[in-house]
């Protein structure tokens, strides 16, 4: 065990984000996300949600403001459309008490989304129960 690392940060986690270089992608998924046909690393967070582990994750995980979106979400189905999803405001406070900029999301279609995690360095598999829960990051380049 160290000292001041979240338990939610599992060793394998901690490993992969240890292991990621700048420009290289994380998704942090739902439990609804195909995480395990997507992913070419697949760490489960079973029994977590996203919120939480975003939040300890950005601690250490230093997220790209070279790009024009903080982050890219799953875009809702035009279908489903009724009103954003509530947890996509989560993730702006938690990103905004982390990052110096201001947050911009991004937004794919499903499909779309389902590619990029493909090509994503990791993917983590939790028990998120939101739905459009799904969030890739870019990892940036520490400069302290």
């Amino acid at each position: 065990m160290l000292k001041g690392i979240p338990a939610i940060l599992s060793p394998e986690l901690f490993k992969i984000m240890l292991e990621m270089g700048h420009g290289d992608e994380i998704v942090i998924s739902d439990g609804n996300f195909p995480a395990a046909s997507c992913a070419q690393r697949l760490i489960r967070c079973d029994g977590h949600h996203v919120p939480e582990l975003l939040e300890a994750m950005l601690k250490f995980f230093p997220v790209e403001e070279e790009e024009d979106f903080t982050a890219t979400l799953m875009a809702v189905d035009t279908d489903n459309a009724r009103e954003l999803p509530p947890i996509w405001e989560e993730y702006r406070s938690i990103l905004e008490q982390e990052i110096d900029n201001s947050v911009e999301f991004g937004y794919i279609e499903r499909y779309e989304f389902y590619e990029r995690a493909k090509n994503a360095y990791a993917v983590v598999a939790t028990s998120e129960k939101a739905l459009y829960a799904n969030i890739i990051l870019k990892k940036g380049v520490v400069t302290e």
